[in-house]
Order: structure tokens, then sequence, then C-alpha cells
């Protein structure tokens, strides 16, 4: 048995099968490349919008800086900003003060950290903190504000140690996919968002920017071949419902975007920019990542169900690739609801504690961005799966793979088809 599986296994594995799969494939996804390519030059940003909306909200006389210290202690004592009220017929008073030793050097200065901060972590001595300087600005009361905790090393810790355990357990693969992820969002910064920030179409920037960032990490990743050529196909296929479904439910559920406080800033600094259409734009990158992970399972399935079962029928191969596939959109679906159901828990929380029934909660701006952003990258999602298997079982029978077309003699026909079934039995049933 195991003579006969190395024979139809050296089969499937002829070159010009593989090669006559890539031409089919490539047939289909080089227009599709070059057009967005093409768009990504028509697109790209001039730079002509103001960078520096946002470097000093409250800078106007170019006295106030943004520095950063090492907390010393934490001491109970008068406020710095209710000092001397006594004596105009106020009344001073008594919270925690922290000392911090300033990187740029010179002498301990005084923050009043916010109650709300407090409230949910102590500030100890040793940790960074941001703050505004304005002892330039004379008529500040207080010359020193609080603004956030500097995070740089926890961040920067945690990421190494993600890029480790991925590179150790996936190998070159993992670190080749790490890279890929790190040029998506670079091209991201690059491209998308300077072209939004322009006032550009956000559906045509996101539609193009997905297309080329699927291009460039999947083949990074995954290498060139027809595997993830026909992954490709599938994963365009769900970013093209995801795109219409965004843009026809952003209108039919009256989402305009401007939902906190980071789209209500953009919009008073960067009037050009559309919020609903930044809206359109997240809906689309936010399913990228999970919309190739199904997509390239289900074209790996079908490629190992055509190598373990060699004379499976179109419809056969089909039925075992859809039955894993199925699984799949179970366990995906979970993912989806539970990773944004976690990121609304306040606004959940909020809804707990008012007397608003639930439907009116999940319909209120916020909250129904959240659920149709997870109907709609399900929706794409659950697609893409049969629309990937059916494209891999087509390419698969394209250029052969699963039939030898009579090269091998009867007798060893008929031991591989045995060999195969029982493979096939063994992984798939």
């Amino acid at each position: 048995m195991g003579h006969h599986h190395h024979e139809h296994s050296q089969i499937l594995l002829d070159p010009r099968r593989h090669k006559r799969a890539s031409i089919i494939l490539w047939a289909l996804l080089a227009p599709v490349g070059a057009i967005a390519l093409v768009m990504v030059i028509v697109l790209w940003p001039q730079g002509n919008y103001d960078r520096f909306a946002l470097s000093g909200p409250m800078d106007t006389s170019g006295s106030v800086q943004m520095s950063t210290g090492t907390v010393t202690r934490t001491e109970s004592q008068i406020c710095p900003s209710s000092q001397g009220l006594d004596e105009v017929g106020g009344k001073e008073l008594q919270c925690p003060v922290t000392y911090v030793m300033p990187d740029g050097g010179g002498a301990e200065i005084q923050l009043e950290v916010p109650p709300e901060t407090l409230s949910s972590r102590d500030v100890g001595s040793g940790d960074r903190v941001r703050y505004l300087d304005l002892a330039g600005a004379s008529t500040e009361a207080v010359p020193y504000v609080f603004v956030d905790f500097v995070r740089t090393t926890p961040m920067v810790l945690l990421a190494l140690a993600y890029a480790l355990v991925v590179v150790l357990v996936a190998g070159w693969r993992g670190g080749r996919a790490l890279i890929g992820l790190l040029g998506g969002v670079a091209f991201m910064m690059m491209f998308m968002v300077p072209a939004l920030l322009e006032g550009q179409n956000p559906v045509l920037v996101a539609l193009v920017g997905s297309t080329v960032i699927m291009f460039g990490a999947l083949y990074f990743a995954h290498g060139l071949n027809a595997k993830t050529s026909t992954a490709l196909l599938g994963t365009l296929f769900g970013l093209g419902v995801t795109a219409w479904l965004a843009v026809w439910l952003t209108d039919a559920a009256a989402l305009t975007g401007a939902t906190d406080e980071h789209a209500m800033t953009l919009s008073t600094v960067a009037p050009q920019v559309s919020l609903t259409g930044l809206l359109i734009c997240g809906l689309l990158i936010g399913g990228l990542g999970v919309l190739n992970d199904v997509t390239i399972t289900q074209s790996a399935t079908v490629w190992e169900l055509a190598e373990a079962a060699p004379r499976a029928t179109a419809r056969e191969l089909f039925a075992k690739g859809m039955r894993i596939g199925r699984d799949h959109i179970a366990s995906t679906v979970y993912t989806i609801a539970f990773a944004y159901a976690g990121a609304a828990l306040p606004i959940l929380a909020i809804a707990a504690l008012s007397n608003q029934g639930v439907g009116s909660t999940l319909s209120t701006g916020s909250m129904a961005e959240e659920v149709i952003r997870i109907l709609i990258g399900s929706i794409g999602l659950v697609l893409a799966i049969p629309v990937t298997t059916l494209i891999a079982v087509l390419v698969v029978k394209a250029t052969g793979t699963g039939g030898a077309h009579g090269t091998l003699p009867r007798d060893r026909r008929a031991g591989t088809e045995t060999a195969g079934a029982n493979h096939s039995h063994i992984n798939v049933e």
C-alpha cells in the first residue's frame, strides 16, 4: 500500500500540472492585480493636507511642550491647583500629588493625576508618564498637566515575545507572515490613510488598498503557488461582497461614523474626510485577516483531499471540502462576534445600567456600528468559503490532479485507487 501511495503522489506532484494550474489562476488574477497597481498610482497621495493640524492643540505661542519623566513618589498634600485659594475666600483641597523627575533634567515637578485615572490604577515610583509643560505660558495657574502613561517598553517587549512565539512555532513561514503584516501596515500608513485624508473616494481606496495588501501578504507568506492563488481569488470575492454590503448598509442603517471622540476630532481638523467613508474602509480592513485565514484553509483542504483521494469526482471533493468548511464557519463566527463584543464591553456595561431594552441599546450609533460590522464581516466570510472551495475543486480538476489520465498500467492504477480510497477514509471521514 505504501508503494502504491508513493506512486500516486509522484503523479500528483507532476510539475506540468501545477504549472497548468498556475496559468489558469494567473489568467484570472493578473488583470485584478494590474488594475489595483494602476489605481494605486492614480490615487497615490500628493501630501496636500495639513499634516500638523493636531501638532499642538493648546499651543498658540510655541511655549507649550509635551514632555516625559519618571515618577519618584506620590504624596497626599494640598493640590497645586487650589494653592492660595484660602487667601481669596476659597478653600485649599487635599489630593495625591505625584512628583516626577523630567527626562530633560532639572528639578522635580508636581503633577495632579486625574481621579478617574487613580481610581483604576495608582501612580507608583518608577512609572513613566507624559505631561504638558506649560511653564513657558505664564498665564497658566498649574504649570504641568498629566496627559498619560508612557507604555513603550511593555508594548515593545510584548511585540518581540509575539514575534518569537510565531517564529518558534511556525518557523520561516511564520516569520514571512510577520514581515508581510509589517509591510501591509506600512502600506496602509503610506497610501491608504493619506489618501483618505486628502478626501479620495474611501470605498475605492479601501478596495484598492485591501487588494494590494492581500496580494503581497498571501504570496509572501504562503509562496507563489496554485493553492495560494486559489485562496486569493476566494479572498477577493469575499472582499467584494463585504464592500457591497458595507456601502449599502451604511446608507440603509443611517450610520454616520461620528460615534467617538477620535471621529469628532477628525471631522473638526480634517473636514474633507468622510466619516462614513472611514467607517466603510474600517469594515473592509477589519475583515481581511479572518477572510484570508478561512480561504487559505479551504484551498489547502481541497488540495490535500485531492492528493488523498485522486479518483474523487468534483462533486465528492466539493462535498468533503464543505464538510470541513462548515466547521470552520461555525468556529469563525464565534471568533468575530466575541472579538467585537470584547471591544464593546464598556458600551454593553452602560446598556446594562440603563433602563432601555437590549434592542434600543444595540441600535444606538456606536453599538449599531459594531453589530453591523460583525454581520457584514461574517456574511463575506461565510460566502467566501463555498466559493473558495468551488474554485479549488475546479482548478484541481482542470489540472488533472486527482486523475492519472491513463498514465499508469491498469494493475497499478487499481492499486492506487485502493490506496487513495483508504487514505481518504482515514483522513477525511
